[in-house]
């Protein structure tokens, strides 16, 4: 994603950094990847259209293992070469910006909760329209507006009441109404955005910022503050989210979107 003066909005290379580390963590978060691939590929089962080789992008080990299962042969690709080994089979560290393959080389691309931290979306969607065959299918899920609100909320109260300003800390999110639109103009026929929803509780939200960590969701804002947070401020923050009997509930918003080479 490109601010409209051309600048990019994430440092890919603190991308790539953060999921480095969170390779030997990721297995802390896996239940919730999993929900979102597994609902993300329910989709396979609308289609009578038989899968022979697919593109897992930053599927964090839990996407090939399960293309597999169904008897796809499956390669893994992750802008960190740690991350993308834990796919367990043919595996390329490589950028969803700038793809290393042939035209029509996959007859299916898989992206579970992988794309938002890509400059310029429209371009890597073209360009994972044109890795696909004729009649292969994109599958992409991508967090939505609405997810995580209460925390990005309380973050920027807590630093505005700290420091009287607030550093970017959360990155833009997908608009459901615009997700299908960036599909079309990619050139993917019937393209198709819907919205799910994963509801998880937290009895200490210390965890909530853990476990951003070891999927690899920490700020990679190029405007990021490098500077060491005040030391109130996430403790500020945490206790201000909301509770319902005694555990913090976290809603994520996730775009499901379909489309056809």
């Amino acid at each position: 994603m490109r601010m409209e003066d051309g600048r990019e909005i994430f440092d890919r290379a603190a991308v790539r950094r953060h999921r480095d580390r969170a390779a030997p963590l990721v297995g802390q978060v896996r239940p919730v990847l999993e929900a979102a691939a597994e609902r993300l590929l329910d989709r396979l089962d609308d289609t009578t259209k038989r899968f022979t080789r697919a593109l897992d992008i930053g599927g964090r080990g839990v996407v090939a293992p399960m293309l597999r299962a169904r008897g796809i042969e499956t390669v893994s690709l992750d802008l960190s070469a740690r991350m993308a080994a834990l796919g367990g089979g043919p595996a390329v560290a490589a950028d969803e910006e700038f793809l290393p393959f042939g035209a029509e080389s996959f007859d299916l691309v898989v992206a579970n909760l992988s794309l938002h931290w890509v400059n310029d979306l429209p371009g890597a969607l073209i360009q994972l329209r044109r890795a696909l065959r004729p009649e292969g299918l994109f599958l992409a899920s991508l967090p939505a507006l609405g997810t995580l609100d209460a925390l990005r909320t309380a973050l920027a109260e807590a630093e505005a009441a700290l420091t009287g300003g607030a550093a970017p800390r959360t990155s833009p999110l997908v608009d459901l109404r615009d997700a299908a639109g960036l599909l079309q103009r990619a050139g993917f026929s019937l393209p198709v955005a819907d919205l799910d929803e994963i509801d998880l509780a937290y009895a200490d939200p210390l965890t909530l910022l853990r476990d951003l960590r070891a999927a690899g969701e920490t700020n990679a804002l190029r405007e990021r503050d490098r500077r060491i947070p005040h030391r109130a401020l996430f403790p500020m923050a945490l206790a201000a989210l909301p509770e319902r009997e005694g555990r913090v509930p976290v809603r994520l918003r996730i775009a499901m979107l379909t489309g056809w080479g």
